[in-house]
C-alpha cells in the first residue's frame, strides 16, 4: 500500500514540475508565475502543493536540476556522436539545437533566470553552468592537447556563443534556425581555430 502511495505521490509531483515548465514563454518567466495558476494547469487543488514543496521557490530549484540534468545528457550525446566521427564542432551545436527544439522551456527557465530576482535561482543555475564549462574544458584540454588557460577560454567563449545562438533559435521559423545554426558552426570552428594557434605560440 505505501508503494502505490508513494508512486502517486511521485505522479503528482511530476504533474506540478511539468505544469511550471508548460507555463513558461517567451512573455513569462517562472518568477512571474503563481502558486495557484501551476496547480490549475496541473489539475490539483493549492493544498496539494503543499504536500511536495513548501513553495514556489522550491519548486523552481527543483526545475534548475532538471535543467542541469538535461545538460548532462545533452553532453553525453554529443559525446556518443563525436565517437561515431565527425566534426565535434558541428555535432555538438546541431545536437545543441536540437535540445532547444525539444526542450525549449527548460532552456527558457536557464536563461530567464540566470538574471532574475532570486539569489538562490541565479546561484543554482551559475552552479550548473559553471559545471558544464568545467567539463567542456576538460574535454578541450584532452581532445585539442590545449594548456588550462586556453582550454577554459575556449570552453567560456564556447558556452557564451551557443546559449546566445539558443536564446535567438527559441522562437523563429525553421529557416532561421538552421541560418543560426550555420553562423554558430563557423564561430565555433573559428574560436577553435584562434585556440589552437594561440595555445601552440605560448
Amino acid at each position: 500500500m505505501s508503494s502505490i502511495r508513494a508512486q502517486q505521490k511521485e505522479k503528482t509531483r511530476r504533474l506540478l514540475i511539468d505544469a511550471a515548465f508548460a507555463q513558461l514563454s517567451a512573455e513569462r518567466s517562472f518568477s512571474n508565475l503563481s502558486l495557484r495558476e501551476v496547480t490549475k494547469a496541473a489539475g490539483l487543488s493549492p493544498n496539494s502543493f503543499y504536500r511536495h514543496f513548501s513553495d514556489m521557490e522550491e519548486l523552481g530549484l527543483i526545475l534548475i536540476n532538471e535543467v542541469g540534468l538535461v545538460l548532462k545528457q545533452l553532453r553525453s550525446q554529443a559525446r556518443l556522436r563525436i565517437k561515431k566521427g565527425g566534426s565535434a564542432v558541428k555535432i555538438s551545436v546541431l545536437t545543441f539545437m536540437e535540445f532547444i527544439e525539444q526542450y525549449a522551456n527548460i532552456f527558457r527557465l536557464l536563461l530567464q533566470e540566470r538574471a532574475g530576482a532570486s539569489t538562490a535561482f541565479r546561484t543554482a543555475l551559475s552552479r550548473e553552468i559553471d559545471s558544464f564549462t568545467m567539463v567542456l574544458c576538460g574535454y578541450l584540454q584532452q581532445a585539442n592537447k590545449l594548456n588550462a588557460e586556453s582550454a577554459y577560454l575556449q570552453a567560456n567563449a564556447t558556452i557564451i556563443i551557443v546559449f546566445s545562438a539558443g536564446a535567438e533559435a527559441l522562437d523563429v521559423d525553421q529557416k532561421r534556425r538552421d541560418d543560426l545554426t550555420k553562423r554558430t558552426i563557423l564561430q565555433l570552428q573559428m574560436i577553435d581555430k584562434g585556440s589552437l594557434e594561440m595555445n601552440l605560440s605560448r
